[in-house]
């Protein structure tokens, strides 16, 4: 009996997947931004959205819940049932939460279904203009002539952002003030303002202020130097070759979207992302297009989540 029952619910649930494919979207997408305007995430997630409006037949809207390392973005989709709402992310909301916060209000392998990893981001490490430090070497100096003395941002408490600064820190044996944010954004406004000294961000975020002369970047967070600035050295370059960070976007849908839906954005994904336009957008920011599979990206956001456990521990950061 129960065999049978199988067999009859093979071609049901095929049927069920080509219906949901063929009529989604029927209203206007959400794409529930993990970060403040103006951040990493923010740039590929409105690029993305604009660029799948005509395919797709809807309207993207771009929601920016920023807060709580990505915590609040992600449990407002986690709830979401209406098959339209989606999250684009970052490694801090889906494979760092869990290792940093005690209590996180959602399970990232069982309340989420993965799409597709957007990009793969360069970090660049950054200060103002006005700031004395023209090196990597000049702020460790300062570092170690002045304990706690240099003041760093970060885009909130356990955010890439700070994981790569305390990797420096403690690659260079010097103790550092972290001082957090909501986002990228307002982290970037207080270095521009001078209220910090430096930020170990993401290139996208960060480049358009380097290029206009208000920020000054003293190394890219990756062994060798980046297509994107050229004449920024690498953190090998700067004595520290052990000192290597990237990030990814990526978007993640409520788990039970059924997987015809996937498929179909992921695709659709996909095919904006592989627009030469699109491309080179990403690129003279610093993000390289990816386009993976939900497979390929189950399975990335799974070695992700073991790989900054490790930094997280090897960054001293205990659960809170």
């Amino acid at each position: 009996m129960k065999r049978r029952l199988a067999t009859l619910l093979v071609p049901l649930l095929a049927a069920f997947s080509v219906q949901a494919q063929s009529t989604w979207p029927s209203q206007p997408l959400k794409f529930v931004v993990s970060q403040s305007a103006g951040g990493s995430i923010d740039i590929a997630a409105r690029l993305i959205g604009q660029k799948l409006a005509d395919p797709l037949g809807k309207a993207v809207v771009i929601d920016n819940r920023a807060g709580a390392n990505g915590m609040i973005a992600g449990e407002a989709v986690a709830r979401a049932s209406d098959g339209h709402t989606f999250l684009m992310t970052s490694p801090s909301a889906l494979t760092i939460n869990q290792h940093i916060y005690k209590k996180v209000p959602y399970d990232t392998l069982r309340d989420f279904a993965p799409v597709t990893q957007t990009t793969s981001i360069s970090f660049l490490l950054v200060v103002n203009t006005a700031s004395p430090y023209k090196s990597v070497a000049d702020l460790i100096n300062a570092a170690k002539a002045k304990p706690g003395g240099v003041r760093f941002a970060s885009a909130g408490i356990g955010n890439q952002s700070q994981l790569a600064a305390e990797l420096l820190a403690d690659a260079a044996g010097v103790n550092m003030l972290h001082v957090p944010y909501k986002g990228e954004a307002p982290a970037i406004n207080d270095l521009l303002g001078g209220q910090v000294d430096f930020i170990f961000g993401t290139m996208p975020a960060l480049l358009a202020q380097v290029k206009a002369g208000k920020l000054r970047a003293l190394a890219v967070g990756q062994p060798q130097r980046s297509a994107a600035a050229p004449d920024v050295p690498s953190m090998a370059e700067a004595g520290y070759p052990g000192v290597a960070v990237s990030g990814w976007t990526g978007i993640v849908a409520p788990a039970g979207t059924p997987p015809a839906v996937l498929k179909r954005l992921q695709e659709e994904v996909g095919k904006v992302l592989a627009m030469p336009d699109v491309r080179e957008t990403l690129s003279k920011a610093g993000a390289d297009p990816v386009g993976s599979t939900p497979e390929q990206f189950a399975a990335f956001i799974r070695s992700e989540t073991v790989k900054w456990g490790a930094a997280v521990k090897r960054a001293g950061i205990t659960p809170e």
